[in-house]
C-alpha cells in the first residue's frame, strides 16, 4: 500500500492581527446643493465652509477613510445632495493653515 499524503504549506502564525493600518490623512473638498445654515454646518466641525455660486462648498482634513465614510454618511443622514467629493493634493501652506483652524 502506498502513502498518499497530501503535502500542506506550514502553519501560519497565530496570533491577533489588530495592528491598525496606516491611511494618509487626505485634503477633501466636498461641494453640496443649497446654502447650509449654522445647525447643519455644526455637524463638519473639522471643515471649513465656503458658499459658491448656491452651493456650499466643504473643505478640510479627513484622517482617514473611516472618517471619509463618516462625513458622506453625515451628508446622507441630513439628506443633503453631494454634488462632488474630491481629494486634493495639498501644499504644506495649505495644511498648516487649515490645521490651524481645527
Amino acid at each position: 500500500m502506498r502513502d498518499h499524503r497530501i503535502p500542506a504549506s506550514p502553519a501560519h502564525h497565530v496570533g491577533l492581527n489588530d495592528d491598525p493600518v496606516a491611511t494618509p490623512m487626505g485634503l477633501y473638498t466636498i461641494r453640496i446643493r443649497g446654502r447650509l445654515g449654522p445647525t447643519a454646518l455644526s455637524a463638519f466641525p473639522s471643515m471649513t465652509s465656503e458658499l459658491r455660486f448656491g452651493e456650499t462648498v466643504l473643505t478640510g482634513l479627513v484622517e482617514d477613510r473611516s472618517a471619509l465614510f463618516g462625513v458622506v454618511a453625515q451628508i446622507e443622514a441630513l439628506g443633503l445632495d453631494l454634488l462632488e467629493l474630491r481629494q486634493l493634493t495639498p501644499t504644506p501652506t495649505q495644511i498648516e493653515r487649515i490645521t490651524d483652524i481645527r
